[in-house]
This record gives C-alpha cells, sequence and structure tokens, in this order.
C-alpha cells in the first residue's frame, strides 16, 4: 500500500457521481464540500492482490474507491468466500467506521486501485470544524450501509 502525494479529487468526484452501481455512494458534495474535504483525505493506491484491510482488524477507516476493483470476502472453517466486489464511486470501510468494532471482512484488490482515505481521527476533527461536510458524509458512508443491509445477497459485505 503506498501513499500517494497528490490532493486531485476530480478523478474521485467523478467516480462519485457517475457510478451506477447498486452500492454507490452517489456524492451529495457540492464543489466547494470537495474542496473543504481535500485536506482530511489521503490517498492510497493499491497493487493488485494487495490487502487493503483483513477481518479483525480494529482499524476506523473510511475509503472512498476512485478506481479499480477491490474483493470483499471472509475466512470461514472450510474456505475463502466471496462477498462481493466493490468498484469505483463506492465506499468500503462503513461497517467498522460506524459500529467501532472489528472488521467482519478481508479487503483485497482484484486490480490496481486508488483509493482516499478518512481517518475516525481526521474525521472528527472534520466534524467539528465543517459539521455540515461531516453529515454530508455521514449520509453517504449511511447510504451505503443501508443498500449492503438491504441486499440479501451481500448483507455481510458490510466492512
Amino acid at each position: 500500500m503506498s501513499a500517494s502525494t497528490s490532493k486531485d479529487l476530480s478523478a474521485l468526484i467523478q467516480a462519485m457521481t457517475t457510478s451506477v452501481a447498486t452500492d454507490t455512494a452517489q456524492s451529495m458534495l457540492t464543489a466547494a464540500q470537495w474542496e473543504l474535504l481535500v485536506p482530511y483525505l489521503q490517498p492510497i493506491t493499491l497493487a493488485a492482490s494487495e490487502v487493503l484491510f483483513a477481518e479483525g482488524a480494529l482499524d476506523r477507516n473510511l475509503y472512498m474507491v476512485e478506481y479499480g476493483s477491490l474483493s470483499v470476502h471472509y475466512q470461514d472453517a472450510k474456505e475463502r468466500i466471496r462477498l462481493a466486489l466493490v468498484g469505483p464511486g463506492s465506499i468500503v470501510g462503513e461497517g467498522a467506521f460506524f459500529a467501532h468494532r472489528p472488521r467482519r471482512a478481508t479487503v483485497q484488490a482484484a486490480a490496481p486501485s486508488r483509493l482516499w482515505c478518512l481517518t475516525a481521527m481526521r474525521f472528527t476533527e472534520l466534524a467539528n470544524r465543517q459539521p455540515v461536510l461531516g453529515l454530508a458524509l455521514v449520509t453517504m458512508a449511511g447510504q451505503v450501509l443501508a443498500r449492503r443491509a438491504g441486499d440479501s445477497r451481500r448483507r455481510v459485505a458490510s466492512t
């Protein structure tokens, strides 16, 4: 996993506003809000097969997918089971972000991917300084969580 120094969110914004996947975050942010969000996000680039986080991890980071494809899976007693494939314009990490509990699944890059990370600490800072933006981000993540919970095939895909 490598962190990039570029803070251009234009490709992420494009992915968030044009994706048609059922669990897309569907950005409700204005251009001005995206500008306010830039300093709180850290870009992350993953190579194919690289693990973003493992089942049981205790972090509460929230990730927005700019490009690529991420496999969400867990290991049961018999084998690895894929729960979902997540693409551009969606979010991963929403379950632990809200629940303050260990990750329920492992997320691994199925293809080279670029994500934007919002740590719990940076979110707290953002919510204190920009409460309207914080609420908009929580609403976006909540929409993804609700869509995934409502899809009986992928209910456990919340990470």
